[in-house]
């Protein structure tokens, strides 16, 4: 018999107590080890609509709705005895006509006609609205049932407008619900695949998405430990059309925040793998921390397959190239910010250099100087400074390369060597090949963030194999790296590049607001677009809230009620982040959870979010977080953009790169938010909320 558990499950058990859930999940083992069991207590759901549902008695008062038929036993929603049997008769599971799926169908006739109440009374006849068009009412019943729409709601789908689509999305599968959104932006769905009469609906891959079989304990125990949205890792059948395709050079996919990136990545790699029994797939992004999420969705997405465990190399870009160079050359000594910007400030002052500011000094060698490892004045008369705004002239950069020489002598006599010297030391090997590459393959998670002489690593690495190297990244999402020329170094992705438009993580709500903090089109430096016009999330939810608050004490307060109200919803603690935009502003959001009574942790990049526990965070560690709700404080005038980042430029050209990043973080610090998000600061407030506040309105 096949033992299997839906996401409505797992869903529902979430909502659950601590002490409710652990006698949630003993049932569920001891169904997975005898559904036959003398000792559950079964009970046959008359007055529900699909005659398979069966209530099985956990406690006095918590009921788990299971679907038995001779072949499966499938676990599909659990709550207390009276909201339990109410899902039930509200649901059916049957097979889809058209497409041959299984679907968690909700039951057409229970759903109420939404009553819009009339506020105030009057005798004067109120102008009449023009109605709406229906989206789809010129669609055939086969096209809608072909994606996946359940018959008895295709009447709904073809009377549906734009204002009524999201309610109606909620009703359906997701498939459908998908598909729908899709059709109403313009796009174009992918057909859903079609299994013959005699295939198993279950095997399906959109059933694979609210399904899943559990073979033994061991998975059992992982999906009752996850949410369902991280335990499964599922790929849209879309998306497995790029993961699965070959390509004659590097291939990157794009896509605004939530829209599955990391997962196309992560089975990228996986897919790599299984296509090369022999082969080791490097998967790596930018920083330790998305690294050690990424090993962690590997392992939940493999199990225990120790040869894919093994072949797969999950590790930070900067990892591998220490790891690269200690094998060649020994372990180096790596110069940390603070040692960095004291070099080039001595180096300044040596040469009488107070027209440029320090910062100034620190980028252009950081950016310039060190990523594209110049090593003579010609080099550095003659770079095109991809990127820097700052125009400089002949006498300028002869000043400033008496400089940046002593950084590099001073450098070399302290036998410091910094991350691009690493990167290009070890590039230089493998072209040679006196180094053996780490891998045959590679495929790198926010990609936008990876820089120069990394990049350069990875086209010597496999930039001209055949699927050599697959990129997934947000030029929107880009916080640390100023814009640079791929194709400069070898990596052409011109014809291999695909956008993601379904978004999974942020509600409608959230996703359209975020998104008016960025154009609808952003454009790297090859010319390469990436397009916001058509993204689609696949469910509602609540308006943000955008509000402004008089005084530090009035944030605190306003966001202390806020996550109080969360909670209320039955939102968990370590389901709730906060974040502010620097180290500076953490006071005042330990603040504002600390009134709210609620325990708190605080991140750095090692941390982890902590059952019981809000997270605190700065924004720029926000990448590969994901939380219910969320609280962006401190969004003042002077703190985002940052005044001191503003102060330091030294061109007017240059405040485009601020400000850009500046709004970078304040939407991926916004797009963390699943269902609920307070965007909050004090009088005067960020300019960036003006933004944010385009179309809502706002409370001070």
């Amino acid at each position: 018999m096949n033992f299997r558990i839906a996401d409505t499950f797992t869903d529902s058990l979430a909502k659950l107590s601590g002490d409710e859930q652990k006698a949630v999940k003993t049932t569920a083992f001891d169904l997975q080890v005898n559904p036959a069991n003398p000792g559950l207590k079964f009970h046959k759901l008359d007055r529900a609509k699909d005659k398979n549902f069966w209530s099985v008695r956990v406690s006095s008062d918590i009921r788990l709705i299971v679907h038995r038929t001779e072949s499966s036993l499938l676990l599909c929603y659990v709550d207390h005895h009276d909201e339990a049997y109410r899902w039930a008769r509200r649901r059916k599971i049957e097979r889809h006509p058209k497409t041959g799926a299984a679907q968690l169908v909700e039951v057409r006739e229970t759903v109420r006609e939404i009553e819009i109440p009339r506020y105030v009374e009057t005798e004067t006849p109120a102008p009449v609205a023009e109605a709406k068009r229906p989206l789809f009412a010129s669609m055939a019943d086969d096209d809608l049932l072909g994606y996946g729409v359940p018959p008895e709601w295709l009447d709904d789908a073809k009377h549906v407008d734009e204002d009524s689509l999201f309610d109606l999305a909620e009703h359906l599968p997701k498939e459908a619900a998908e598909a729908l959104l899709e059709l109403a932006t313009g796009g174009i769905p992918e057909p859903l695949v079609t299994l013959g009469e005699d295939d198993d609906p279950f095997a399906h891959p959109d059933a694979q998405r609210r399904f899943r079989v559990m073979a033994d304990s061991d998975e059992l125990t992982r999906a009752l430990q996850y949410p369902w949205e991280k335990w499964t890792i599922f790929l849209h059948p879309a998306q497995r059309k790029i993961v699965e395709r070959r390509y004659n050079g590097p291939a990157r996919v794009s896509g605004s925040a939530g829209t599955g990136k990391t997962i196309v990545a992560l089975h990228r790699a996986v897919h790599l793998a299984k296509q090369n029994p022999n082969a080791r797939v490097l998967l790596t992004t930018f920083s330790l921390t998305l690294a050690k999420h990424l090993r962690q969705r590997l392992t939940r997405l493999v199990g225990a397959d120790a040869d894919l465990l093994e072949r797969v190399l999950v590790r930070s870009i900067d990892e591998v190239g220490i790891d690269l160079y200690e094998a060649a050359y020994g372990t180096p000594k790596i110069p940390t910010q603070s040692m960095l910007h004291a070099l080039v400030r001595e180096a300044s002052r040596a040469v009488d250099a107070h027209r440029f500011s320090d910062r100034f000094l620190m980028t252009e060698w950081t950016e310039v100087v060190d990523a594209w490892q110049l090593d003579t004045w010609e080099a550095y008369r003659d770079v095109a400074r991809l990127g820097r705004k700052t125009r400089l002239g002949e006498k300028q950069r002869a000043l400033l390369w008496q400089i940046f020489d002593r950084v590099r002598v001073e450098l070399s006599e302290r036998g410091l060597t910094t991350m691009p010297t690493i990167f290009a030391s070890v590039t230089e090997q493998i072209l040679d090949g006196s180094l053996l590459p780490p891998a045959d393959f590679a495929v790198i998670d926010e990609a936008q963030d990876i820089g120069v002489a990394q990049l350069r690593f990875l086209a010597a690495l496999a930039g001209e194999k055949t699927d050599g190297l697959f990129f997934a990244g947000d030029l929107g999402q880009r916080i640390f790296q100023t814009p640079f020329s791929w194709r400069s170094l070898g990596v052409d992705i011109r014809g291999r590049s695909h956008t993601l438009r379904i978004n999974y993580r942020t509600s409608h709500q959230i996703r359209q607001q975020a998104d008016k903090l960025l154009p609808p089109e952003l454009t790297d430096v090859d010319g390469n677009v990436e397009s916001r016009k058509g993204t689609v999330s696949a469910f509602n939810g609540p308006e943000p809230c955008i509000r402004i608050a008089e005084s530090p004490e009035a944030e605190t307060a306003i966001i202390a009620e806020w996550i109080s109200a969360r909670l209320s919803d039955g939102v968990q603690p370590h389901e709730i982040g906060v974040f502010v935009r620097s180290e500076a502003e953490l006071p005042r959001a330990r603040a504002a959870v600390g009134q709210a009574g609620i325990p708190m942790v605080v991140f750095d990049a090692n941390t982890e979010t902590t059952a019981g526990c809000v997270s605190v965070s700065p924004m720029h560690l926000a990448k590969g977080l994901e939380f219910r709700s969320v609280v962006v404080a401190a969004c003042d005038d002077e703190v985002i953009p940052l005044q001191s980042r503003i102060e330091n430029v030294t061109d007017e050209a240059d405040l485009e790169d601020v400000y850009d990043t500046e709004r970078h973080l304040l939407y991926v610090a916004c797009t963390r938010a699943r269902d609920h998000l307070l965007v909050i600061g004090v009088s005067p407030a960020s300019e960036f909320l003006d933004d944010l506040l385009d179309g809502i309105a706002s409370k001070s």
